[in-house]
């Protein structure tokens, strides 16, 4: 998500929390006002911070994870998605998206537009 969509789509994210903490995941960090925030990436290009949605670890394993929305700022999501995959991939870390009824469609879209066809989306 991103930007204002994380404050609209609150009740999403805290799902999604309760999701990955079902599944194991400890460590939790939400990027939501009164959670502790994952680590913010900076783009020296674009003077742009960039933050995951939602961090965790599971087995000693850093993950990242991402939620996809319907955007009209697909051009940025895409960005996003490819500096968190890249960052994941330079330190062993894994990246996710997160992705709910409805966004399907525009999340496959945007993998294959942006090469990450390779990443399946869980399904919230």
């Amino acid at each position: 998500m991103i930007g204002k969509e994380k404050e609209e789509n609150k009740a999403l994210l805290e799902k999604s929390v309760e999701y990955l903490q079902g599944r194991g995941f400890d460590n939790i960090k939400v990027d939501l006002s009164g959670h502790e925030r994952p680590k913010t990436f900076k783009s020296k290009a674009r003077d742009l911070e960039v933050a995951a949605d939602i961090s965790a670890t599971k087995n000693g394993k850093k993950y990242f994870f991402d939620i996809s929305l319907k955007t009209e700022k697909s051009k940025l999501l895409k960005s996003k998605w490819l500096l968190l995959d890249t960052v994941a991939r330079l330190k062993s870390n894994g990246f996710k998206i997160i992705t709910t009824k409805g966004h399907f469609k525009f999340t496959d879209d945007l993998l294959n537009e942006v090469n990450l066809s390779n990443k399946e989306p869980i399904r919230i």
